[in-house]
């Protein structure tokens, strides 16, 4: 698409996203045009991604969209956070660990395994994200298994003590991954492709497009709020689901965007790095912000959000560790995306 013609939609899906949120009361109206303006904020940010990714690897550009697609994420949760909604942040924090690892996954690796008919990628880095998410099914598991033997006090302390190690553990394997051991897991036999800006416009792009991601997100949370009553969804489906979906749709259009390019390799950096970040870094620096603002959230989740974490990183594991993929396994994740989602709805 033409540059000109590319940010002339942009800005227009902008100012009537805009218009409808603060000079029109038409919640329909309102969610329709925010809709539209994350969908193009989507296919910058997925510009971006891919011309970063090309001067610094699918890891790192996989890691930088993971990074910034999440700003929405935690945006949009310290907000939640802050009106003491504990049960949508959590489900939210559920959708967004789920829908990465199935819907955004799942999408990218059907839609590219039609295209190749095998794509592989580092299998070391497959195994060593299956440990970690190994490691974040234990520690949302802890403290749903001992809160009926603890007093609310000592629930909030455990939940203190959980969420200031997954950060100092996540930490590490940013060093781990990034700096000791960046050969080891480097990306297998990268794909040359075009920048589509300089390096330096490439990362001022990624910057601005999350920015404005986060923002119409925002605008988009308040209208899905308001059509929730109308339909009658649970802040369970609305939190695991809706939201998340929204919050995700500038990963969705990165990561698919790589795997039809045959660098499956960024799309799983894309998909699985981002699962790991909300459930090991985004999740337990809510609880600690919980505690600075004076509305403090534990790190007990429902038994449905425990099951489907578990019944996600498990197919997951089991579709990743070889470091290979195609089209059936891509369906294989999205059934089961499918499935949570329909259970959801009636819960």
């Amino acid at each position: 698409m033409n540059p000109r013609l590319f940010f002339s939609l942009i800005a227009a899906s902008l100012l009537l996203a805009a218009f409808a949120h603060y000079l029109t009361e038409n919640e329909i109206f309102q969610f329709v045009t925010a809709s539209i303006a994350i969908v193009v904020l989507a296919a910058w940010l997925g510009k971006a991604t891919e011309s970063v990714a090309h001067y610094a690897g699918d890891r790192i550009g996989g890691f930088l969209n993971a990074t910034f697609g999440n700003a929405a994420e935690l945006i949009i949760s310290f907000f939640l956070v802050r009106e003491g909604l504990f049960d949508m942040v959590k489900a939210s924090i559920t959708g967004a660990i789920i829908g990465n690892m199935l819907l955004v996954l799942g999408l990218s690796v059907l839609l590219g395994g039609i295209k190749y008919k095998e794509q592989k990628f580092n299998a070391k880095l497959a195994g060593h994200n299956a440990s970690l998410m190994t490691l974040a099914i234990a520690a949302l598991f802890i403290p749903a298994i001992f809160m009926r033997e603890l007093p609310p006090v000592k629930i909030e302390t455990l939940s203190i003590v959980i969420a200031v190690v997954l950060i100092i553990a996540y930490l590490l394997w940013l060093v781990f991954s990034m700096v000791t051991h960046s050969d080891f897991l480097a990306d297998l036999d990268p794909q040359e492709s075009e920048p589509v800006w300089s390096k330096g416009v490439s990362i001022l792009m990624l910057a601005l497009s999350t920015v404005f991601v986060a923002i119409v997100s925002e605008w988009l949370v308040h209208g899905v709020e308001h059509l929730s009553s109308s339909f009658g969804w649970s802040d369970l489906f609305l939190g695991a689901f809706v939201i998340a979906i929204i919050g995700n749709a500038a990963e969705h259009s990165a990561a698919v965007l790589l795997a039809l390019k045959g660098r499956i390799g960024g799309s799983v950096e894309i998909a699985i790095g981002s699962s790991l970040q909300i459930a090991l870094f985004v999740a337990p620096t809510l609880v600690l912000v919980s505690l600075l603002i004076g509305r403090p959230m534990d790190f007990v989740f429902t038994p449905f959000e425990l099951a489907a974490i578990a019944a996600g990183s498990l197919i997951t594991i089991s579709i990743t560790r070889d470091g290979a993929t195609n089209w059936f396994e891509g369906m294989l994740l999205l059934t089961v995306y499918i499935i949570l989602g329909t259970a959801f709805f009636f819960v």
